[in-house]
């Protein structure tokens, strides 16, 4: 059975994989690498049982350290079979020096130590966002690479660096938006808007329109992608995820509609395009709307703390479409997207996994 160390794993991604790691009696050795403790990092029931498996070894690690970084790859047993490469910041907006020191040096140091380990494998997750934006053409693994945030613009430098290295069999992973239980930055920034706009009685209106794509794969794929590619991915080989949904802004306002029972729409293209001349203006205006309603919602339900907020960042409020191709790992390693469609029974999942945590208003009750 696989021995897998995975760095970064008590986030969203991390989190999921684990579970589904022991969940499907993969492995024999799964190690966990996280500056967070999972007793701070909102995991559910399900979650919890999961780290608690006997299989299942959790370390704190600082990932910018060598010493560090040496003492998590140790393994007394005989090491790793692949190392996943979740570790990294994830949120928006942050300098080009943050993302030097959180995400490219961190893959660099830790794709060194594999390569000083042999390491059989090291997969590595970037992201979709570092394709030309493109709402006529989709993006396949060779088409046009043009990042459009400072976040993926780092994911593509660090990708580069690490194919300098003489790891054994680097596979790169990138993701649409990914969704699910215990995301907070990806789909949920707008279903707390449409929890917003319930609690103002108003109409959610988006910037530009509908046809905005934003496409979209579930993390219950994005885990099982993960573990198909432990087995058989070949190395040198880059593979996107992304569901069949095509998902874009209209398609995720219809399901918001039907959960919170709000009405929808969008500015236009001809006020996008003012708010674009000042995009941190508006951006400021949007996030001013939705920040003060959001905490008056939480302390109304007895909520003083959550992760979850409507924030979102200018970079994510351009006309980018993300048109994503997820075939290639379908075609060459026969995988199958179990979740090929967005539906409101998973957004309603997604919401009910921090609802049980008190981190979600019920407005159900």
């Amino acid at each position: 059975m696989s021995r897998i160390l995975i760095l970064g794993g008590t986030g969203f991604i991390g989190r999921n994989l684990v579970k589904y790691l022991v969940d499907n009696n993969c492995c024999s050795k799964i190690k966990v690498i996280d500056k967070q403790f999972p007793a701070i990092a909102y995991f559910s029931e399900e979650i919890t049982k999961a780290f608690e498996n006997e299989v299942v070894e959790f370390k704190q690690g600082n990932l910018n350290s060598p010493t560090s970084i040496e003492k998590c790859f140790d393994d007394p047993d005989g090491g790793w079979d692949c190392v996943v490469n979740l570790a990294g910041e994830t949120k928006y907006g942050q300098t080009a020096e943050v993302y030097q020191e959180k995400i490219i040096d961190v893959s660099i140091k830790c794709a060194k130590e594999a390569v000083k380990r042999k390491v059989p494998k090291f997969i590595e997750f970037s992201t979709a966002q570092i394709y030309k934006p493109d709402k006529k053409k989709v993006s396949k693994e060779e088409s046009t690479l043009k990042p459009w945030t400072r976040l993926a613009t780092a994911k593509l430098e660090g990708e580069e660096k690490l194919k300098e290295l003489d790891l054994q069999n680097l596979i790169i992973v990138r993701p649409a938006i990914v969704y699910g239980p215990g995301d907070i930055s990806g789909i949920s920034p707008r279903i707390i808007t449409a929890a917003v706009y319930k609690k103002l009685d108003e109409k959610m209106k988006f910037l530009w329109n509908g046809a905005l794509r934003l496409n979209t794969v579930h993390v219950y794929d994005v885990c099982a992608a993960v573990w198909l590619l432990v087995q058989k991915g070949e190395g040198g080989k880059t593979y996107n995820l992304c569901d069949k949904n095509d998902t874009n802004q209209s398609s995720i306002n219809v399901l918001l509609e039907e959960i919170f029972g709000i009405k929808t729409g969008f500015i236009g293209k001809v006020i996008s395009n003012l708010a674009k001349v000042n995009m941190k203006s508006a951006t400021e205006d949007v996030n001013e709307k939705h920040l003060e309603p959001w905490a008056s919602l939480c302390k109304d339900h007895g909520i003083l703390s959550t992760p979850l907020t409507p924030y979102l960042d200018q970079e994510l409020l351009y006309n980018n479409h993300l048109y994503i191709d997820g075939s290639k790992i379908e075609t060459e390693l026969s995988f199958e997207y179990k979740h090929p469609k967005m539906t409101k029974e998973l957004l309603e999942e997604q919401i009910n996994y921090f609802t049980k945590l008190d981190l979600f208003p019920n407005l159900w009750k």
